[in-house]
């Protein structure tokens, strides 16, 4: 079973404490073009509570597309949460995540990203087994959204037997 006609990930939201901040970085230091905007959302009824799972009295000031080269587009909210809003997720809680970029020479990347001030975690590892032949690194946005970068400009080691393959920004057709 699958859902009918499913083609793939259309895009990719994420809340961020300042929408201004958050653009400038999407776009001024990765490189993202930005699409469009809409908002300001609320409602007074439960609009809010029934569609989004958010309390009804939320306010979403404004969102805002972006897309990142190939592959899913993605978009940016930022909300007045009428109950209060969480802390950010690390990788290790549940909904924790990331948001992984390929980029062709990694090395040269994490350079870029350094000397525009963007904190790099640690070095790029090596992955092992069936990842081998990637690298990868995570980086912080300015609000402590995680971010990584990948590459693996000649493959991964599991593609040389598989029947099927993970999707790939080299070939974003394929």
């Amino acid at each position: 079973m699958a859902l009918p006609g499913l083609r793939g990930t259309e895009h990719i939201g994420f809340t961020v404490p300042d929408l201004d901040e958050a653009h400038r970085f999407f776009v001024d230091v990765v490189g993202c073009e930005y699409v469009y905007t809409l908002g300001p959302f609320q409602r007074d009824d439960d609009w809010m509570a029934e569609h989004l799972n958010v309390h009804p009295r939320s306010v979403m000031r404004e969102l805002r597309f972006f897309r990142c080269g190939h592959g899913p587009n993605f978009e940016i909210f930022q909300w007045e949460p009428a109950d209060g809003q969480a802390d950010q997720p690390r990788n290790s809680d549940i909904g924790g995540h990331h948001l992984a970029f390929y980029v062709d020479d990694l090395d040269s990347a994490v350079a870029y990203l350094r000397e525009s001030g963007v904190t790099v975690l640690g070095e790029p590892t090596a992955s092992r087994n069936a990842s081998e032949g990637q690298r990868w690194v995570y980086f912080l946005a300015p609000w402590g959204m995680q971010l990584e970068l990948v590459s693996f400009p000649d493959g991964k080691a599991y593609e040389a037997h598989a029947t099927v393959k993970l999707w790939d920004p080299r070939n974003p057709v394929a």
